[in-house]
């Protein structure tokens, strides 16, 4: 069944969400530049998602980047720990209202954690959350995505998490801690699909990890023989990204309601002829 998009004046359908996991260097852009068209046609998505954490060269993103990104068609960009790993980012973090730094970290350090993107009469807030466990976020998680929540009170009709983590336990406690407060909490950051996507008893669409837009003939989106080097010899290696069998990860979440989800679903897709 066709969805009705809130752009075209047609209110009263539902609202899907296309949130793409974790963009993982050039490859991964092209990938998303490629599919993304197609996904549209296919989903009728009214906001597109996606995390750019990994985009400059697998580590990080670049204004430049970013902008090719949301020239591609996303309409809000979230990161993670990679957040500033270039300098010549920090001045954008603040002035481009779309790109997200975790919210949980410190409010002297550049950029925002929340956003609002209109669709017509549709309003979506986007949150960016980083764990703490194995991370190096500033402040805890569970208390700054409340705080997060009543900064976006009354403000957006739908709002969606996501959730940068390295433990799969602050990923589903966030979860149950959002439950029926917020459209979904979308896990990222680990680049592999979880298998546990469903909507929570209080109406939240949830899946631990949304997985990677990139190679998956690598490991995590690094070839595979420096990963193997590295791994085997515990020595420093210089990890590039791969561009081995590109596949685009995310998920589209339908809700029927405010702050509502009525279903999750994976899309895995392969990006054959991409390099």
């Amino acid at each position: 069944m066709r969805t009705l998009a809130f752009d075209t004046g047609m209110a009263g359908g539902p609202v899907r969400i296309l949130f793409i996991g974790d963009i993982v260097g050039g490859i991964g852009r092209r990938t998303v530049e490629a599919l993304l068209p197609v996904l549209r046609d296919r989903l009728e998505p009214t906001f597109v998602i996606a995390n750019g954490e990994n985009a400059a060269g697998g580590t990080g993103i670049t204004p430049k980047v970013a902008a090719r990104l949301f020239e591609s068609g996303i309409d809000a960009l979230t990161l993670g720990n990679h957040a500033y790993r270039h300098r010549e980012v920090y001045r954008y973090l603040d002035e481009e209202p779309r790109i997200l730094r975790p919210a949980n970290y410190l409010r002297s350090q550049p950029g925002h954690g929340w956003c609002v993107v209109d669709r017509g009469d549709i309003r979506l807030g986007v949150v960016s959350i980083s764990g703490n466990l194995y991370m190096n976020a500033g402040r805890v998680a569970f208390p700054e995505a409340d705080a997060a929540l009543h900064a976006l009170e009354g403000r957006v009709e739908h709002l969606v998490v996501d959730m940068h983590a390295e433990a799969t336990s602050e990923k589903v406690g966030m979860g149950w801690h959002l439950d029926g407060r917020v459209t979904a909490v979308l896990g990222t950051h680990t680049h592999v699909p979880t298998a546990d996507a469903r909507v929570l008893p209080g109406g939240t669409a949830y899946i631990t990890d949304v997985g990677m837009t990139g190679a998956r003939g690598g490991v995590i989106g690094v070839k595979r023989e420096q990963a193997l080097e590295s791994l085997v010899t515990r020595m420093p290696v210089k990890f590039e990204t791969s561009s081995e069998d590109p596949w685009l990860n995310a998920v589209v979440v339908t809700a029927d309601g405010p702050m509502r989800a009525s279903s999750i679903e994976l899309v895995l897709e392969p990006a054959a002829g991409v390099r």
